[in-house]
């Protein structure tokens, strides 16, 4: 007998919520996830736990006047170097022999000159030589009865004044990455969870289980309950990995963005999953209900993975280099590529209210027209066995 409405649907995702919790390769591949994501913070920090400078320079009495200096040339040709005052020179050749410095100041300071252990690092060097072309100059200011001070600060305040028409968005390093990862994050949850739909489909269909199921279920309710199953089960999963990776990433200051900005990133994953999620597995649904063997089930779903994978695609090819593309931001507000590129812009920040509200919206108004296909091509698919079953054709009324 028909379970009726929202009963025989909430009836299809219990059962399968409860047989892929019980799966021993979703526990398996959750709990490596996880270590994987965690592993990764710890590797960044053991990476990037030293002082945070490219090169450390080591001065004594006379070169210490040179320290700031060098530091000031090194943050004009973006080389962050760390200077270190030792007690005489004796002491700063031992670091340089034992690697604890880069290069060590030697001389009387009117002049740059360094001991370095085999070669001189290029980025060091290009520093270096700014610092020296600044001291030449100062020692000419001088020589000509000028105020090297009153020079250096003429020439730092110059500059040129721009004028932007339109405030440009100031990217963070660290946004571009958590954006690049909400999409990675997005597109295999889409590619893995949504063919296991299509996978299920098909695996019912060839079990005659379905024939059993339609006994008790309408085949709507058969195939919604299966689409909010497996995607509770993904939820889940993204749930943890979203929450454990914002945690590690912020308790090992791997990530150093404001704890509301990560949990916003973590929002709008959770969103654009769901919205993603019930959009495509819906046609994944329809479209595995048209073929009876596991071996069809990529040819069934390969039009509408395209989608999925082009955003994807787009996503990270243009966004590291631009983060603020034209055509991304235009796709990105198209239902069939938005599960993949919003989330990507929303995370790296810079995207107005009115696109988010927009690209959400088109989605929620096409998962009824989707849910209306698909429902008509599964019901009518659904119990034929054999040769694949053509789109018109499942099209038709029953």
């Amino acid at each position: 007998m028909n379970r009726d409405g929202w009963t025989g649907v909430s009836f299809v995702a219990s059962r399968e919520i409860g047989i892929r919790l019980r799966s021993k390769a979703y526990r398996l591949s959750t709990l490596a996830l996880l270590v994987v994501i965690v592993g990764f913070a710890v590797v960044m920090k053991l990476i990037g736990g030293g002082s945070g400078a490219d090169a450390t320079v080591g001065v004594t009495g006379p070169t210490s006047a040179l320290a700031a200096p060098l530091q000031a040339a090194g943050q004009a040709v973006g080389e962050t170097v760390e200077v270190r005052t030792l007690p005489d020179e004796a002491a700063g050749r031992t670091q340089v022999s034992d690697g604890d410095l880069d290069a060590l100041l030697v001389g009387d300071g009117s002049r740059v000159r360094v001991v370095v252990k085999k070669d001189l690092d290029e980025n060091l060097r290009t520093a270096l030589n700014v610092l020296a072309g600044q001291l030449a100059l100062n020692q000419q200011i001088t020589a000509l009865g000028g105020d090297p001070a009153q020079v250096n600060a003429a020439v730092s305040g110059a500059g040129v004044e721009v004028s932007p028409m339109e405030q440009p968005y100031p990217y963070n390093g660290q946004q571009l990455v958590l954006g690049i990862v909400a999409g990675i994050l997005i597109y295999m949850s889409l590619l893995l969870n949504g063919q296991s739909v299509a996978q299920g489909v098909v695996e019912e269909k060839t079990s005659r289980v379905v024939e059993l199921l339609l006994a008790t279920v309408r085949p709507w309710q058969l195939m919604a309950g299966k689409v909010l199953g497996i995607g509770a089960v993904g939820l889940i999963q993204m749930v943890l990995i979203g929450v454990v990776g914002i945690v590690a990433g912020l308790a090992t200051d791997v990530l150093t963005i404001s704890v509301s900005a990560a949990a916003g990133t973590v929002v709008w994953l959770i969103v654009w999953y769901l919205l993603g999620f019930l959009m495509y597995s819906i046609v994944f649904a329809g479209l595995g209900a048209l073929v009876s063997r596991q071996e069809d089930v990529g040819g069934a779903v390969t039009p509408a993975l395209f989608f999925v994978i082009a955003g994807y695609v787009v996503g990270i090819s243009v966004l590291p280099s631009n983060p603020g593309s034209g055509l991304v931001a235009l796709l990105s507000v198209i239902p069939v590529f938005a599960p993949t590129l919003m989330p990507m812009r929303l995370a790296m920040g810079g995207v107005a209210p009115w696109e988010a509200i927009l690209s959400v919206a088109l989605v929620v108004a096409l998962i009824p027209v989707l849910v209306w296909l698909s429902a008509r091509i599964y019901r009518n698919a659904v119990l034929r066995t054999g040769a694949k079953v053509g789109f018109r054709e499942a099209l038709r009324a029953a």
